[in-house]
């Protein structure tokens, strides 16, 4: 397999050195993954695009983002996104047993949020292939038909960087290493 560079803002071609940049401002460094997805500017502008859009758009609470990333990372088998957005979790406070049912793929505990959890299941196993009682059990849980689409935001989210992280063999930043994942665990 190809080798692809973990780039810096000095390594970075020049269209992708502000958006380096910008991810140092934002985290207080350049995690791996931006500098990786360095190598295609419009692969990380879209992945800083829609990461602002589904953190500031949607109408989902940080923890039901997290269920949504967090289900997507798990089932597409993403160790970085995994340790990454556990530590993310931790920051945002939420609760250990979420996470740890996310970490491990169990239900939650709160019907509401495992409802959630089941749905961007679904959307991910079934490549949006629902049928209408997908949709209603998430509606009957308490979402909305703009849910329903917002999880598709956070599928197509977690597509950009999990296939980043298979393809470019994304080293683990130190920051996230506490919280390392494996789907063999």
């Amino acid at each position: 397999m190809a080798n692809f560079s973990v780039h810096t803002i000095e390594t970075a071609n020049d269209d992708s050195k502000p958006l380096l940049e910008d991810s140092k401002k934002a985290y207080g460094f350049i995690p791996n993954l931006h500098a990786v997805m360095a190598e295609s500017p419009a692969l990380l502008e879209a992945y800083q695009s829609l990461t602002d859009i589904f953190d500031n758009k949607t109408n989902l609470s940080t923890t039901e983002q997290q269920i949504i990333t967090m289900t997507n990372n798990r089932l597409n088998g993403c160790s970085y996104c995994m340790a990454a957005h556990t530590s993310i979790m931790q920051a945002g406070k939420v609760p250990e047993d979420v996470i740890k049912s996310l970490r491990d793929g169990t239900a939650i505990a709160d019907p509401k949020l495992e409802a959630l959890r089941l749905f961007a299941e679904k959307v991910n196993l079934q490549r949006g292939n629902l049928n209408d009682g997908d949709i209603e059990e998430l509606l009957a849980a308490g979402y909305t038909k703009q849910t329903v689409f917002d999880v598709i935001v956070g599928t197509a989210f977690k597509v950009l960087s999990n296939y980043t992280n298979h393809i470019g063999d994304t080293p683990l930043d130190r920051n996230f290493s506490k919280n390392e994942w494996s789907s063999e665990a």
